[in-house]
C-alpha cells in the first residue's frame, strides 16, 4: 500500500484532549511516552486528576514551554512539566509500588498495534533485535484501565487497529478505550465500536483505514 497522508482528523493534542475527557474526578492516572503525555495539557475543568509518572512525578501538570521549564523536572518521557498543588517526587521503587499495588485508575500508552480483542503491542517492531517490555507490562497488568493512543494508520497506510496483532503482544484483553486521529474506538472481540468520530472523518472512511470491522456505537 502506498504512502498515505491524512488531512482530516484531529491532531495529536486533539486526540490527548479527547481522551483525556475520559478522566473521572479523583482518577490516578499513568501518562506513557509519546502522545499520551500530552493529556496533561488539557483542560478537564474542575475535575481533580492525579498524574502519576514512572520516574516519581507525582501529581504533575502540564507540559511547560521554553524557557519556563525546570530543567531537573521531568516526566517519565522526559519532558518538562509543571508540579500541582500537592504534587510529590517519590523514589522510583515506591512509583512502581503505586503501579503494582493496583492504584492507577487508568493507564494511556502509545502502540504498535491494537486488536479487536483489546490485546496491544508496544514494545517491539517486527525484525528488531533486543528490547524490552518494561514498565509497560506493570502497568496493562495492574492498573483499573488501559486507554491507547496511536496513528490510526502506519507511515504505509497499514491500519493498526487489527483483528489479531501481527507484532509481539504487550498484554492481552486489556484495552478498553482507543483514540486514534480519526476518531474514539472500543475493541469489541470481533472488531471496535466507533465512539466517535473526528471532524470530517465518516464511517465510511474509518472503516476504509481500519482491517477489523467497525460498529455504530
Amino acid at each position: 500500500m502506498s504512502s498515505t497522508t491524512e488531512t482530516k482528523g484531529w491532531d495529536r493534542q486533539q486526540m490527548a484532549d479527547r481522551l483525556a475527557n475520559e478522566f473521572q474526578d479523583g482518577w490516578i492516572v499513568n501518562l506513557g511516552v509519546g502522545i499520551p503525555t500530552l493529556c496533561s495539557n488539557t483542560d478537564i475543568g474542575d475535575r481533580d486528576i492525579i498524574y502519576h509518572a514512572e520516574n516519581g512525578v507525582i501529581g504533575y501538570g502540564p507540559v511547560l514551554p521554553a524557557g519556563q521549564e525546570d530543567l531537573h523536572l521531568v516526566n517519565a518521557g522526559g519532558q518538562n512539566v509543571s508540579l500541582k498543588p500537592g504534587a510529590a517526587i517519590v523514589h522510583h521503587a515506591d512509583s512502581f509500588g503505586i503501579i503494582r499495588g493496583g492504584r492507577i485508575d487508568v493507564t494511556v500508552m502509545g502502540a504498535y498495534e491494537v486488536s479487536a480483542g483489546g490485546d496491544f503491542a508496544n514494545w517491539k517492531l517486527a525484525g528488531q533485535l533486543g528490547g524490552g517490555i518494561g514498565g509497560a507490562m506493570d502497568l496493562a497488568a495492574c492498573a483499573q484501565r488501559v486507554f491507547i493512543i496511536l496513528e490510526h494508520t502506519t507511515r504505509k497506510g497499514e491500519s493498526r487497529l487489527l483483528p489479531r496483532c501481527t507484532l509481539p503482544v504487550t498484554a492481552r484483553g486489556v484495552v478498553t478505550l482507543v483514540a486514534t486521529n480519526l476518531g474514539l474506538f472500543a475493541p469489541n472481540g470481533g472488531g471496535f465500536t466507533v465512539k466517535e468520530l473526528a471532524p470530517g472523518v465518516s464511517f465510511e472512511e474509518a472503516q476504509a483505514k481500519t482491517a477489523a470491522p467497525l460498529t455504530a456505537g
